[in-house]
């Protein structure tokens, strides 16, 4: 186990160089660059205009063609300092390996427009995030869990049918779109006035009393975290029952059938035992997918000051240190969780041998 866990952390440095590199290309063959937007704001001129007259020449040219045609008028110092400014005066290639070099150190260098650092806007938002992601799992553990159980339990019955209907179809809902119905129904959009519709938070928060800012916290939370929940419960529903089933026709229940023992003292005596190893192990995993893939646009919608909102504003202002800087730090996070996975996996189940499948 020791050598399959020393390949994969060796592995996450070429994996985090090739994700940079393809990203880093991405971007630099995008119109509307931060330099281009400067120099945009002191001729006046809209930024998304300029982008759009800058790309006529097509769309795979690099960015310091976008800013030599909007800096025609303009002193050419003063566009060279500019470019200094967001270190446009390098080459790409320069600039790339600088940014690596410095991403080694963990520097990952200061927004352009907040005059923060990137480490100092992620502990930032950090929290917002964190809140909606673990209320997502406390809440989609504790429904998916025993409903998982009963349709195990009960397969085939129509209680099974009906469910996997409900679950598949809000699987099949996009929690964003799921998140404007919501919004449309229960926050003012057209029928009731029950929920905030934006903000984690009241603006008199710090005067309620203790209670009070408890019941707040809850009141504003709901509707994000049911938009976040809803394409979650079928994964791990599924997954639970398809566990206990494959417990509940191994020998050893038949076995314990056999000698007279309860169904219910089977069930949680032994079964439940056996079947939560793979749930408990598959956390990490979907922390995965809850943390960095489904919260980003529940929370632009919500209004929610979060990693997902900062990701989205700094991508539509080409702010690009801390586009780079929380790409490498989430992607970082997410190849040593999903290391965590396996090894957790082992851990709970020592039958799994990754280290014989790779040969």
């Amino acid at each position: 186990m020791a050598a399959y866990i020393a390949r994969r952390l060796l592995l996450i440095i070429p994996t985090l160089f090739g994700i940079l590199l393809l990203n880093f290309i991405i971007i630099q063959s995008a119109p509307g660059g931060p330099v281009e937007r400067a120099i945009a704001n002191l001729q006046g001129l809209n930024v998304s205009a300029t982008a759009r007259i800058s790309g006529e020449g097509g769309s795979t040219m690099s960015s310091q063609h976008h800013d030599s045609r909007a800096a025609r008028g303009l002193d050419p110092e003063l566009v060279k300092r500019i470019e200094a400014q967001y270190g446009f005066d390098k080459p790409p290639a320069e600039r790339f390996w600088l940014m690596v070099k410095n991403y080694l150190s963990f520097n990952f260098g200061t927004s352009f427009y907040s005059d923060k650092t990137v480490l100092e806007l992620i502990k930032e938002k950090l929290p917002v995030s964190i809140t909606i992601g673990l209320w997502t799992t406390l809440i989609t553990y504790l429904v998916s869990v025993p409903l998982g159980i009963r349709k195990a339990v009960h397969h085939g019955s129509r209680f099974d049918v009906w469910t996997s209907t409900a679950i598949t179809v809000g699987y099949a809902i996009p929690n964003f779109l799921f998140a404007i119905l919501l919004i449309v129904v229960f926050a003012g959009g057209t029928y009731f006035s029950w929920f905030p519709l934006r903000g984690l938070t009241s603006a008199n928060f710090d005067q309620l009393s203790w209670g009070g800012k408890v019941i707040d916290y809850l009141w504003h939370i709901t509707l994000p975290v049911l938009a976040s929940v809803i394409s979650s419960f079928a994964t791990m529903t599924m997954l639970t029952k398809n566990s206990f089933l494959d417990e509940i026709h191994k020998q050893y229940v038949m076995t314990a059938r056999a000698k007279g023992l309860g169904e219910k003292r089977i069930l949680y005596g032994h079964v439940f035992r056996n079947a939560m190893l793979l749930i408990i192990a598959s956390l990490p995993a979907s922390l995965i997918g809850i943390f960095f893939t489904g919260s980003m646009l529940v929370e632009v919608i919500f209004s929610l000051d979060g990693l997902g909102l900062l990701g989205f504003e700094s991508v539509m202002n080409r702010d690009y240190p801390v586009v780079f800087g929380t790409l490498f730090i989430f992607t970082l996070i997410g190849l040593l969780l999903k290391l965590i996975s396996d090894i957790t996996y082992v851990l709970v189940d020592p039958r799994i041998d990754f280290e014989s499948r790779e040969q």
